[in-house]
């Protein structure tokens, strides 16, 4: 596995040629050395996988170094990759996805003026989240980390001419470093208690850290994952950054940066297996986030910033999973959520496409006659993130949904099912709104061109049987393939046989879920958007429409508190700081102003002044002594 580091270096050449030269190679060399990179890459992976699929278990792990980075005392830190089944799904997610999402940008971006730049931010992004998932140590995951924070906001904010754009990463930027001190911090204490900061380092020395250390280490590592992964109340950042073009939307939703925080949580399982509370925390705040953002979801109207938010829902079920130590079915449903989310926003990209970048759906309907490559993609898309049986999503999330049931944590699997209408009700009020009914729009609805809508059919290949990989009561072959990785330290999950699945658990979740799809179907497919509600539902429809005004009272408490606090500091510099200066200033002038008269140049008037002066030196030690 030492060739893996060429994973890296394939889309870092990309980035670098298309920033430099790309305008020179012009825009069909660019996309094609860049989309070059990423295939090349996923093959790469591919590959790797291959070779670790041939060897026993247990021994499915490499770590190699290739240099050294920091020998200070007994502080020693390389560069290494570690390859195991972990890192190698996240892997093939980020290549596999992320080069589908590549070759559909050639569709989307046409035209657009920074074309070579954009390929270049793409390859970059795809590159620092790469690192992030093969580091063997927490120092280059932090550079990973923060490299995306950075790729992240070059894109958010790629058409930079627009406002909110830039607001919006800016956002974005700000909410993601809040996190990034807190895995800091965490550093700092791994350092200064352990000595070490290398994964294997630091797991099997977790034992030699105080519960009140490891609680503490456990949540500023949250932090860091919640900041990333847009867990309440820091995934503000999320939704706005739809303001970015449509593939970028795909990529941070679906391939790289959102998944980041639930690696870092499954990742480093060991610390989290040692801090109860932190673990509690992290399975309750994603419970609340899966049903947070799902009830705000169904009365959004542009069609990415419903998405947008069942992507905060989504990843509220995977932080639920990892904080009961379902690791396994975490990363499963982070791996089913990558080919729905991102065929969810790839298909809506192609609907924006097709009517002249309209994104409100009350202008939409009737879609399915005129683009029926999307409208069946789309709709393999929602009911996979429905979890309508037999779809991936189903698997993936039952699987959360039974482990939490099975483990005694009652209330979260109840939050979980109650999200789960939901997530059917506003992904199908989404699917009708769009391509049933009458067209309300004023655009020449027409299907995207097939470098478009061919990786919309192969993600939904993966949205529609990459669920079957675990089958409830025959078989979990995704399991098998990471548990190596989770039961190589305390805490991780014991070779045991499956429990039983709960069936009556899983049928209850299917008609919940397929009650929703009907109650959608309902009320949104027909040829007139109802936009009256009930009296007794608009104060909560308007609760709703506004976010529960989690952004005005985040405005309110730190704007609004920033800038009294930025006018105080204002007026103590001018008052105080300046009043200091100025006075002393003040002070001295007026000094030289009453003795300037006595600087005469006569002689005889200095001569008096010494005179004077000692008599008053004689006099003064006369009195003293």
């Amino acid at each position: 596995m030492q060739d893996a580091i060429g994973i890296l270096l394939l889309p870092a050449l990309g980035s670098l040629i298309a920033a430099v030269f790309g305008r020179a190679l012009g825009r069909k060399a660019t996309s094609y050395i860049t989309v070059g990179a990423m295939a090349a890459a996923f093959l790469w992976t591919v590959s790797v996988v291959w070779r670790l699929l041939a060897l026993p278990p247990a021994q499915r792990s490499f770590d190699p170094v290739y240099w050294q980075w920091i020998h200070a005392g007994a502080l020693q830190v390389h560069f290494g990759l570690l390859i195991d089944p972990l890192s190698a799904t996240f892997l093939l997610i980020v290549t596999g996805i992320g080069f589908l999402i590549h070759l559909y940008s050639i569709g989307y971006m046409e035209g657009d003026p920074n074309f070579q730049r954009f390929f270049s931010y793409l390859n970059l992004f795809a590159l620092a989240m790469l690192l992030l998932v093969t580091a063997d140590n927490f120092l280059f995951l932090l550079v990973g980390w923060g490299g995306v924070g950075v790729a992240s906001y070059l894109l958010i904010g790629f058409w930079h001419t627009r406002p909110s754009a830039v607001t919006a990463a800016r956002k974005a930027l700000v909410l993601n470093v809040a996190g990034d001190v807190g895995i800091m911090l965490a550093l700092f204490i791994l350092v200064m208690t352990l000595g070490r900061v290398s994964y294997a380092g630091v797991f099997s020395h977790v034992s030699s850290l105080t519960s009140l250390q490891v609680e503490l280490v456990a949540f500023l590592l949250y932090l860091g994952a919640a900041a990333k992964s847009a867990q309440f109340p820091l995934h503000v950042w999320l939704p706005d950054a739809m303001e970015g073009p449509t593939p970028v939307s795909a990529l941070i939703h679906a391939a790289t940066m959102v998944t980041a925080g639930v690696y870092l949580v499954a990742r480093a399982y060991p610390i989290f297996h040692a801090a109860p509370v932190a673990a509690e925390w992290v399975a309750g705040i994603g419970a609340f986030t899966a049903l947070f953002a799902a009830t705000i979801a169904i009365v959004q109207n542009d069609i990415k910033r419903v998405i947008a938010y069942s992507t905060v829902s989504q990843l509220g079920y995977m932080f639920l999973a990892v904080g009961i130590s379902a690791y396994a079915a975490g990363i499963f449903h982070l791996t089913m959520h990558a080919f729905f989310k991102a065929l969810l926003f790839l298909g809506a990209g192609s609907v924006i496409h097709a009517l002249s970048n309209e994104q409100d759906m009350r202008k939409m309907g009737g879609l399915k006659k005129y683009m029926p490559i999307t409208y069946w993609t789309f709709l393999i898309g929602a009911a996979a993130n429905a979890g309508v049986p037999l779809f991936s999503g189903f698997f993936s999330k039952d699987a959360i949904l039974g482990q939490a049931l099975a483990s005694g944590h009652f209330w979260l699997w109840l939050v979980g099912v109650v999200a789960a209408f939901f997530s059917a009700l506003y992904i199908f009020r989404l699917f009708f709104l769009v391509f049933h009914g009458k067209y309300r729009g004023d655009a020449h609805p027409h299907e995207s061109p097939p470098v478009m809508t061919v990786p919309l059919v192969v993600l939904s290949i993966g949205a529609l049987l990459g669920g079957y990989v675990a089958v409830p009561g025959a078989w979990n072959l995704f399991d098998q393939w990471l548990q190596p990785v989770f039961s190589r330290y305390p805490g991780g999950i014991l070779p045991a046989a499956a429990a039983a699945p709960n069936w009556g658990a899983i049928a209850l979740t299917s008609v919940i879920v397929l009650a929703a799809v009907y109650v959608a179907w309902r009320y949104f497919a027909g040829d007139v958007v109802r936009e009256e509600l009930p009296a007794a539902l608009r104060p909560i429809h308007k609760v709703l429409y506004n976010k529960y005004y989690i952004d005005e009272l985040g405005h309110a408490v730190f704007v609004w508190t920033v800038d009294r606090l930025a006018i105080l500091a204002d007026l103590f510099d001018r008052v105080v700081v300046d009043g200091i200066g100025m006075g002393m200033a003040r002070l001295v002038w007026g000094w030289g102003e009453a003795l300037s008269p006595y600087e005469s140049g006569y002689i005889r008037r200095y001569g008096l002044a010494v005179l004077i002066g000692g008599v008053c030196v004689v006099a003064f030690l006369t009195l003293v002594q």
